[in-house]
Order: structure tokens, then C-alpha cells, then sequence
């Protein structure tokens, strides 16, 4: 039971890294670039849900206040865009790079001016339950974590093989200048791109918030989520998911049978291998770039 427990646990907290990872790999796959500020959206998005429902706040109902958190963040990742990043268009993406990094510290900073830097609580409906089974203890927040990232992998893999625009995203980021030549009103994809990584990431953060405390460090999360999308294989959906599943389960496991300390270091020591020895990722989807 001790086994079933760490690997349920570790997939929980797998599928907040594989749906901070889904943030990743959707800016990765329409504009080529790397968001390295997706883990500081996920921690703004579980605050600005929190400030919606939380009794010294707002005090909206939870499920009433999840879809216009949700249009928040979509709204704010849309003018990021529009105010910012459409100014770099053409640029090298190694800028692009360096601008979510900064973006990053400047979404800590006024978020620990806004909500302070102790550790606060989300009250949500998701946190007030466990189910017990044969031995095994599994809280509702769990599992509502582990259901919707399996639900928004799907309709996200879906988005891009299926529909008119996802497939413009695609062909955006192969070769901005062709996508704008043949038609594709690239700025406006862009847009659309980082307001869907908005929602995925308050998605993501009012799901950790349920799990547990949160503070201004939760953002930090986006480096094992990066990790987990490089390991799953850059710019593939179930990639992202399963990379996430990998280093969740990892942690647990080796919290438990390795010295103090070996946890911290386990998915990276596991990158570090897959580098080497596969560098497009475990689940990669190796194509051939057009031009």
C-alpha cells in the first residue's frame, strides 16, 4: 500500500507539473520561443483566484469565480502579447527568451507587494475531502487534479490537430514570415496562443492552490515543469503530460528509499540522462521543418 500510495501522490503533483508543462509546450509550438515565466503565471493565476474567492477578499463562490479568473489570465496573456511581445516580432527568440525571464521577476515581485510573501491558503470545495480505498488515502483536490489534466491534454491535442486555428499556430511557428505571406495573421495567433497559455496556467494554479499553501515561490514550479517538457519532448502535448507524470512519481520514490536530499536533485539528474542519451525527449515528435 506504501507503493500505491507514493505513485498516486507523485502523479498528482506529476499533473501540476505536466499542465504548467502544457504552457511550455503551447508558446513553444506557435512561436518556437520559451516561456520561462509559465510557472509565474500559474502562481498569479492561484492568487488572483484566491483573491476572488477568499472571505477577506471578494468572497465569490468558487465554481462562479473559476471561469472569470480563467478570463482573467487569458486577458492578461493576451496583452502581454499585444503590449510587449508584438514589438519583438521578427526578433531573435533568444530575446524572447530573455524577456519571460525578466517578465518572471517582475510578476514575483508585484505579486509579493500585492499579496504579501507569507504562505496563504485558497479556500476551495476541492481541499475539504480524501477518499479511502484498501489502505490508500487520495484527497479530492488529487484527484481533481489528475482528471482535468488528462481532460485539457486531450481537448488541447485535439485543438491543434483539428481545428483551423491550431493548425495557424503550427505553421506560425515553423516560419513566422511564410505564415504572414500565405495569409495567416500571425500577430493574432500569437495572441490567441498566449491568452490559451494564461488559462492553462490558472488552471494550473487554482488546482496547486487546492493541494495546499501558497506563496510568491510557488512560481518556481516552472523550473520542474521545464524540466518535464524537456524530458517528455519539446512541443508534444502528451509529452508535456507524461514528462510531468515521470518527475512527479520520481520525487516521492526517491524521498523515500534514497539519502535526504536525492529527491531535489532526481529529475534532473533524469534530464541530464535523457539529454544525452535521447535529446528530442522520451515522447518526442520529431519533424522536419519547412521552409
Amino acid at each position: 500500500m506504501e507503493f500505491v500510495q507514493l505513485l498516486l501522490s507523485g502523479m498528482a503533483n506529476g499533473c501540476v507539473y505536466g499542465l504548467v508543462a502544457l504552457g511550455f509546450v503551447l508558446i513553444y509550438k506557435a512561436t518556437e520561443a520559451v516561456n520561462f515565466a509559465q510557472g509565474d503565471f500559474m502562481m498569479l493565476g492561484a492568487f488572483v483566484m484566491l483573491t476572488l474567492v477568499n472571505p477577506h477578499y471578494m468572497g465569490i463562490n468558487f465554481w462562479l469565480a473559476v471561469p472569470i479568473a480563467l478570463l482573467i489570465m487569458g486577458a492578461l496573456g493576451y496583452l502581454l502579447d499585444l503590449a510587449v511581445l508584438r514589438h519583438m516580432f521578427g526578433q531573435n527568440q533568444t530575446a524572447i527568451v530573455i524577456l519571460t525571464i525578466a517578465l518572471g521577476f517582475v510578476i514575483r515581485f508585484f505579486a509579493g507587494v500585492i499579496w504579501g510573501h507569507e504562505p496563504v491558503n485558497l479556500h476551495s470545495p476541492l481541499a475539504l475531502g480524501d477518499i479511502r480505498a484498501f489502505g490508500v488515502v487520495l484527497s479530492l483536490a488529487d484527484i481533481a487534479v489528475i482528471i482535468v489534466t488528462l481532460i485539457m491534454t486531450m481537448l488541447l491535442w485535439q485543438f491543434f490537430q483539428r481545428t483551423k486555428l491550431g493548425l495557424a499556430m503550427q505553421a506560425a511557428s515553423q516560419n513566422q514570415m511564410a505564415a504572414y505571406y500565405m495569409g495567416i495573421p500571425v500577430r493574432r495567433v500569437q495572441g490567441a496562443v498566449w491568452a490559451l497559455a494564461g488559462v492553462v496556467a490558472c488552471v494550473a494554479g487554482i488546482l496547486y492552490a487546492s493541494k495546499g499553501s501558497l506563496d510568491i515561490s510557488a512560481g518556481f514550479i516552472g523550473i520542474k515543469a521545464f524540466a518535464a517538457a524537456v524530458i517528455g519532448g519539446f512541443g508534444s502535448l502528451p509529452g508535456a503530460l507524461m514528462g510531468g507524470l515521470i518527475v512527479g512519481i520520481i520525487e516521492p520514490f526517491a524521498a523515500r528509499y534514497l539519502p535526504p536530499g536525492y529527491s531535489q536533485i532526481a529529475p534532473y539528474a533524469l534530464l541530464i540522462l535523457v539529454l544525452i542519451f535521447r535529446p528530442h525527449g522520451l515522447f518526442a515528435q520529431v519533424r522536419t521543418k519547412k521552409v
